[in-house]
């Protein structure tokens, strides 16, 4: 489809392209957030709001996750919208890009949703029940710690374990590092480190 454009119409649409720049730059453009105000409320009106932290980074910024669902037995809430808090001290509502394709990420086929393991000698992964993965880690923990803690140096007391190693998340409250930190030094392990660094 060929549009013909003629230099008065052109001159004419270039004014008045100007003349609402110009008007929006002066602060009469006021009403692009006041319809996107009006027309919010109705758009999430029937969602569930929970807030949450944005897995990605070390910066720990607050999203809130709308989602469609009334959480009784036979219903699955399903997660339809995620956007910036505007109430967060720390990303005040925005997000970089990672964060802006959250929504992609909750509904991606191939992340993980349940344990998974590959039992020595096999080729395959088994889905697991969260007891078996969770007590297996714990086993397997038990183990090295028993085989390679280290009580002393000479007469120094050291009570250290080198031979397995901590990588803890960045994306957490105060609170929930500080317990992170006392429960993996008190097992005396010295390979501890943040994802922050990564």
């Amino acid at each position: 489809m060929t549009v013909q454009v003629s230099r008065r119409g052109l001159l004419k649409g270039a004014g008045a392209g100007l003349a609402g720049g110009s008007l929006g730059a002066l602060g009469f453009g006021g009403l692009e957030p006041a319809m996107a105000a009006a027309v919010r409320p109705f758009k999430l009106a029937q969602m569930r709001e929970t807030r949450n932290t944005c897995p990605y980074c070390s910066v720990a910024c607050g999203v809130i996750l709308y989602s469609l669902g009334d959480r009784s037995k036979n219903a699955r809430s399903s997660v339809m919208h995620i956007e910036g808090d505007p109430d967060h001290p720390i990303n005040r509502g925005t997000l970089c890009p990672k964060g802006s394709a959250l929504l992609d990420f909750v509904h991606a086929e191939t992340r993980t949703k349940y344990p998974l393991h590959r039992a020595p000698g096999s080729s395959e992964f088994k889905r697991v029940s969260w007891d078996f993965a969770l007590d297996r880690i714990a086993k397997l923990m038990k183990e090295d710690r028993d085989k390679n803690f280290v009580a002393k140096n000479g007469d120094l007391t050291v009570n250290r374990w080198t031979t397995t190693g901590f990588l803890a998340a960045s994306a957490t409250t105060n609170e929930t590092a500080w317990l992170t930190y006392k429960t993996v030094r008190s097992m005396g392990a010295l390979v501890f480190d943040n994802q922050a660094r990564v």
